[in-house]
């Protein structure tokens, strides 16, 4: 019985192991979402009924940088880039476009101002 037990807690561990190993790897991967103005490509964050597809979007830019992001909602509202203020109507069905020199440093949010939705976390490093 004790062979059964140790196997039991053997087999148990390595469980938690490969759980913990898939949580390590997914944010690891989710990481990868944070996107810098050296990828060149232009993030675009998805509002689908009234909140961001796939979650708050982590846009990270270097002081100095241009900060651009697109914005394709299904809902009207004004999205809010807070710390910089600036704002911006959307339509529902529409898009829009921010670029803007990364020019403070610090961590700020862009919300569908009028849902208090939180749509992305902006990093400006020094």
């Amino acid at each position: 019985m004790n062979s059964n037990v140790v196997r039991a807690a053997v087999g148990a561990a390595i469980v938690v192991v490969a759980i913990v190993l898939l949580v390590v790897l997914k944010n690891d991967n989710s990481s990868s979402s944070k996107t810098s103005n050296a990828s060149g490509k232009v993030p675009t964050i998805v509002i689908k009924n009234g909140k961001p597809v796939g979650g708050i979007r982590d846009l990270t830019y270097n002081k100095g940088e241009q900060i651009r992001f697109k914005v394709d909602s299904d809902v009207s509202d004004e999205v809010h880039m807070h710390g910089y203020d600036i704002m911006k109507d959307v339509k529902a069905g529409g898009s829009v476009s921010f670029d803007f020199p990364a020019t403070i440093e610090g961590v700020f949010e862009a919300e569908l101002e009028g849902r208090k939705e939180q749509i992305i976390e902006l990093t400006d490093n020094p």
